[in-house]
């Protein structure tokens, strides 16, 4: 009783007591996670200019133009690509608006009528474009799917922010031109001219290595230049890559397995309960199947082709086969395979053919105004066949005017077809029979796909030996013996580095051992591919310098990565930017040594006195200045331009070392009545550059804040 009493004096105190330690359990769940203290909302991919966007919006034009660029984009570059797009229409819309700038409803029909010119969608029967079907379409759009009427409302705000920002820069262009006193100069700088006798002492002639710089020297120039070490947050992290690779025993099973695969072999039916003989490659009636059942990636093609079409590794061998002979196991890039010749026949390349086609209901392409049945169109075809067969007139004549496909209106005529370029998943095989076997001039009914055809051969050349084969391919691939073994080896380094040095371990067990320094949003790591999980990591705040990462789930293998070092936005490390700064201090340096031990005042003792020659170099302008034998110099270029004929000029430090020139010979540019043609042309530099210089100048104004690592990449 006497401690429930006490607890009672002191409820007041429990309760602070308690609340505090609730808070500062708040507060330490808040600083170790930064971004949701100091973040925006994790459903704002970014922020431009104070207008967010959101991970909504950004989704779906992600999504929106990866079904336009299709599977060869990934997802990142898909990502960068929407997120530039946006950036600049958040940018560009802030300028217009300040303007006043809008697109009327008369300027945006005629905005989506040039953009869908050519879209069949919205033609009318006679090939013009009809705003009538532009209404109906977005009407059933309306009705029939949410998701597609808000891309096209998407789409049509990108057609007025793409036209807006087009007035806008057009307007920028309007003002851009250039003086005919710019003109003048232009004209000056390109046709003024010096001859000139120098000396070089170039930098490369003072080794590196006599040169010492201190690392307080590369901080004091990265000072004195920091916009030049400007560096967005990198990462830096070393990894091992423990690929999956067929060894020497998978292939040789592959090959085994191949082999096996040649012969006949004894079975057991499981229905009859009787042992078959089961026909092998060499014996199989069955050719499409048995390669269909048994190929990995490649399917039967039912195709005759020339020597030139086959891999010139086994062009020869194959040649030299009679029909059913079969050449392999051969290795050809990432599978083994075998190959069969089934059929040689001469053919001819090159087929010009012409047809009449009548479809009928349920054949290909037939329209919706195809209502004759399958014999009605036979008994169709077989009555114009008669009419046709030896009169091509008549054949022209028919096939204009029945014909509903391309040929229509060109008699039929189908055109060339070639052997070696035709794709028989794309062309109807019965059609493609009758062009290659069977000789120009034949004519004949033939069933299709797409109906019943008068087709007629019309010419024939390049007619050639072509070889049918079937092939067999097996992918090379580890077996899961090997893959084991990869797994065993990532395990037994990870168990090791967690004891010893990263690189050490790697060394002992001859691994390579990879850099890799990345940026926030990267994704594309060196012999890995897109790697987004990687790279990620490395970025996440609990990774730490030293902390270290095993990823299964890349393909082909596993990576153990570990991080190495970091870099936070703003001026690079000492290390970092020693890259550049350090050949930059040491030409400073040899400049320094150069011009302090000279002492001679004339070009030949200078020559002397450094071991040099005298050199010359003709019609030097100031719009390019570049010296012949010395390279883009223009301090020295300028300095030529300053003096006077015959003048010599003191020691001069360039680019590519410390020179001393003489003026031989100075050429003034040419008086000119009219230097328009001048002006026009710096006019014209300024037009090609001045979108590009003005969005720049603009964007880098702006205050973009990038959320796209921590929410949606």
């Amino acid at each position: 009783m006497a401690i429930l009493n006490k607890i009672r004096q002191k409820t007041v105190v429990l309760i602070l007591v308690i609340a505090l330690a609730l808070f500062a359990f708040i507060l330490s769940s808040l600083f170790s996670n930064k971004d949701a203290l100091f973040s925006k909302s994790p459903d704002v991919v970014a922020t431009i200019n104070g207008q967010d966007i959101s991970r909504a919006e950004f989704s779906n034009l992600v999504e929106f133009q990866q079904r336009q660029l299709g599977p060869n984009a990934t997802t990142s570059q898909v990502m960068n690509s929407v997120f530039e797009t946006k950036v600049r229409e958040i940018v560009m819309d802030g300028q217009i608006q300040k303007l006043g700038m809008t697109v009327e409803s008369d300027q945006m029909r005629d905005l989506i009528k040039t953009n869908y010119a050519n879209d069949p969608t919205f033609l009318n029967e006679a090939g013009i474009f009809d705003e009538s079907k532009v209404a109906l379409y977005i009407d059933n759009l309306k009705n029939s799917s949410n998701q597609a009427y808000q891309n096209w409302i998407s789409g049509e705000k990108a057609l007025a922010s793409n036209a807006l920002q087009a007035n806008y820069f057009n307007m920028v262009k309007a003002g851009t031109t250039a003086t005919l006193a710019e003109g003048k100069l232009e004209h000056k700088l390109e046709g003024e001219k010096v001859d000139i006798k120098y000396v070089q002492v170039p930098y490369s002639s003072i080794a590196d290595s006599t040169i010492k710089v201190s690392t307080s020297e590369i901080k004091s120039y990265i000072n004195k230049n920091p916009k030049a070490y400007q560096a967005d947050a990198s990462r830096s992290f070393q990894y091992v890559f423990f690929k999956e690779v067929a060894s020497l025993e998978d292939q040789k099973a592959i090959q085994d397995d191949l082999n096996k695969l040649l012969k006949n072999k004894e079975v057991y039916n499981d229905v009859t309960k009787q042992t078959e003989n089961k026909l092998g490659f060499l014996e199989t009636k069955d050719v499409e199947g048995f390669v269909d059942g048994n190929s990995d990636d490649f399917k039967f093609v039912d195709k005759y082709q020339y020597k030139s079409s086959l891999p010139s590794t086994i062009a020869d061998t194959i040649f030299k086969l009679d029909a059913g002979q079969v050449y392999g196991p051969y290795k050809d890039g990432n599978y083994y395979k075998v190959t069969k010749v089934l059929d040689y026949k001469k053919l001819a390349d090159s087929i010009e053919s012409s047809h009449i086609v009548i479809p009928f209901v349920g054949t290909t392409r037939a329209g919706a105004d195809v209502t004759r049945t399958k014999e009605e169109a036979k008994v169709m075809i077989d009555s114009i066949f008669p009419l046709v067969k030896n009169n091509k007139d008549k054949f022209a004549e028919v096939a204009n005017e029945i014909n509903s496909d391309g040929t229509k209106g060109k008699d039929g005529s189908i055109g060339w077809t070639r052997l070696t370029t035709y794709n028989p998943a794309g062309f109807d095989p019965d059609f493609a029979n009758f062009l290659f076997f069977n000789e120009a001039g034949s004519i004949d009914v033939v069933l299709t796909k797409f109906g019943y055809h008068i087709i007629r051969v019309d010419n024939k050349k390049n007619v050639d030996t072509a070889i049918k084969i079937a092939t067999i391919a097996r992918k090379v691939e580890p077996s899961s013996k090997t893959e084991d073994k990869v797994f065993a080896d990532a395990s037994n380094f990870e168990l090791a580095i967690a004891k010893g040095n990263f690189a050490e371990v790697a060394k002992k067990s001859n691994y390579d051992v990879r850099p890799m320094t990345a940026k926030e949003l990267d994704e594309s790591i060196p012999g890995l591919g897109n790697q987004r999980q990687i790279v990620r990591w490395s970025f996440e705040d609990a990774t730490e310098i030293g902390d270290y990462k095993r990823f299964d789930n890349i393909p082909g293998g596993i990576v153990i990565a570990q991080l190495t070092a970091t870099q936070d936005d703003g001026v690079m490390s000492v290390e970092d930017a020693s890259v550049t700064a350090l050949p930059a201090i040491r030409k400073e340096k040899k400049a320094k040594l150069i011009m302090d031990r000279v002492k001679a005042t004339t070009l030949e003792a200078f020559a002397t006195e450094e071991n040099q020659t005298v050199k010359t170099a003709s019609a030097i302008n100031m719009k390019t200045p570049t010296i012949a034998g010395a390279g883009n110099e223009p301090m020295v270029v300028g300095n030529a331009f300053g003096l006077a004929e015959g003048g010599t000029s003191k020691l001069v430090k360039g680019n590519t070392g410390v020179f001393m020139v003489q003026v031989t010979k100075k050429t003034p540019a040419v008086e000119l009545e009219n230097y328009l043609p001048f002006a026009n042309q710096v006019g014209a530099e300024k037009l090609n550059a001045v979108q590009t210089r003005l969005y720049n100048a603009l964007k880098e104004s702006s205050e973009i804040e990038d959320y796209r690592a921590k929410t949606v990449q």
